[in-house]
């Protein structure tokens, strides 16, 4: 029930979602500043995304951790129902789409970035999300936004879709944009809308976080700077 990309640009790495589901970000995306990014998704086990980055912690092998995360003895009876994504520093992402993955589902890779979805319209899906980042210009945020809307345009999923999200961590150590629309019946949309309020003042908030003293004010109410 959803489609999800996840990139690296530089050292930032960002993850978008949508769903027919509702708050799909809040269980798919998984971020850890550099270290990298990944997902779970399909029936969904959150817990596999930070075991994931776990494993990509210790040795930086994005294939070799879904390996040991797929291997893992807890997993043996469940690792057929799931959809997962990892992506590192360096080299392309990996992704697993387990036997009882639902709908029509696939998976696609590329330097830097992997895309994947269950539910789908058509296999293509993954496809045009990697394409369209690709040819995309702007912020990482606006690329992922591009791609999304694109994907939704090609099909998407099989049915309507009720909420979308994006995640991005940065250098800094935590997450610089972590936008979600829980439900709506135009989320992607509604997520562009939150993305034109939000990028103006991002790099602003991340100065309030590195240094107080010489962060904006924005003058609201109760401010008495």
């Amino acid at each position: 029930m959803t489609f999800s990309l996840v990139v690296r640009d530089g050292e930032r790495f960002g993850i978008a979602a949508s769903s027919s589901s509702p708050a799909v970000a809040a269980r798919v995306a998984h971020l850890r500043p550099g270290i990298g990014a990944a997902t779970s998704q399909n029936i969904t086990d959150p817990t596999l995304g930070t075991s994931l980055l776990e494993r990509l912690s210790d040795h930086g092998d994005p294939e070799r951790a879904l390996a040991d995360v797929m291997g893992a003895a807890r997993n043996a009876n469940t690792i057929a129902y799931r959809q997962l994504t990892v992506l590192g520093r360096s080299g392309p992402g990996f992704a697993y789409s387990g036997a009882h993955t639902l709908g029509k589902h696939a998976w696609a890779t590329a330097d830097g970035a992997v895309a994947v979805g269950n539910m789908l319209s058509g296999e293509h899906i993954p496809g045009v999300l990697l394409d369209t980042y690709a040819a995309a210009t702007g912020e990482l945020e606006e690329r992922l936004l591009t791609a999304m809307k694109a994907a939704v345009a090609a099909g998407g999923e099989e049915g309507p879709v009720y909420s979308a999200g994006m995640a991005v961590v940065a250098e800094v150590g935590w997450r610089v944009t972590d936008l979600r629309v829980d439900w709506a019946e135009d989320p992607v949309d509604r997520l562009g809308d939150l993305l034109d309020v939000w990028l103006p003042q991002r790099d602003d908030y991340v100065r309030r976080g590195l240094d107080p003293a010489a962060s904006p004010s924005y003058g609201v109410p109760g401010d008495l700077r």
